[in-house]
């Protein structure tokens, strides 16, 4: 495992997570020895690369907030510039724990691009209302398109083999929630095997979270949306590079 943790890079979008970064940060790289951690800097506006640093990732800045989506494409063009076969998404704010990224590295053994999946039967994470009912809808159809089980299409934990990597390198979506439900019908038509884990969530370390009860109906109306462009992109040029 530990030659495999040597070509895995962590990647960390972060806006404004001061509060929570370097102590993910320090956790990852206690517990994945090897493994070498990219922190993007989204256009915060905090002291995000500072922390990041004194805690021993490497940063990348970004001039202005892109996104997650647009965080994690310099992520894979990093990790092809720099020879890395993997890529492993995680949260800054310390939702995600770096323990369960083995699993997710054993599953690329046999697949492309394997998703921690919050509704698998790990931990007592939950989502309500209409945000939850989005959730079931779209691991509906998104189980269909990728001809697998998926219970959370929408999880931010996951983990790209090269194959992966080098398509998301050139085509991942920058697009709200594009990160998650495009980058999977992308994955998908391109060939790759997605697969999931079953993961548990932790409570957030620090910052502030992107969605509250009174945003709910703006994510069921912009995941319908990021689902419909999702499924209409032509699919066609959509081939890892060699």
């Amino acid at each position: 495992m530990s030659s495999r943790l040597d070509q895995t890079l962590i990647v960390m979008p972060a806006f404004n997570e001061e509060e929570a970064v370097g102590d993910v940060v320090r956790e990852v790289l206690a517990a994945l020895p090897g493994v070498r951690c990219l922190v993007v800097n989204d256009g915060s506006t905090d002291n995000t690369t500072e922390v990041a640093r004194a805690a021993g990732a490497t940063v990348a800045e970004l001039p202005v907030n892109l996104g997650v989506g647009g965080a994690m494409r310099l992520g894979f063009k990093y990790a092809l510039a720099h020879g890395l076969d993997n890529v492993v998404q995680i949260d800054s704010d310390g939702q995600h724990d770096p323990a369960n990224v083995l699993a997710l590295l054993d599953r690329l053994y046999s697949a492309d691009l394997v998703i921690g999946a919050r509704f698998a039967g790990e931990g007592d994470y939950d989502a309500r209302g209409p945000r939850r009912w989005a959730m079931r809808f779209l691991a509906a159809i998104l189980s269909r398109v990728a001809r697998t089980k998926l219970t959370d299409t929408t999880s931010g934990f996951k983990a790209s083999g090269p194959r992966a990597v080098r398509l998301f390198a050139s085509h991942y979506p920058a697009e709200y929630l594009g990160d998650t439900i495009e980058a999977l019908v992308i994955a998908a038509r391109a060939g790759c095997v997605v697969v999931q884990v079953p993961v548990a969530m932790r409570p957030r370390a620090g910052g502030v979270p992107s969605h509250n009860p009174f945003r709910a109906a703006a994510y069921l109306g912009r995941a319908f949306i990021a689902l419909g462009f999702a499924l209409v992109r032509p699919s066609a040029a959509l081939q890892p590079k060699v």
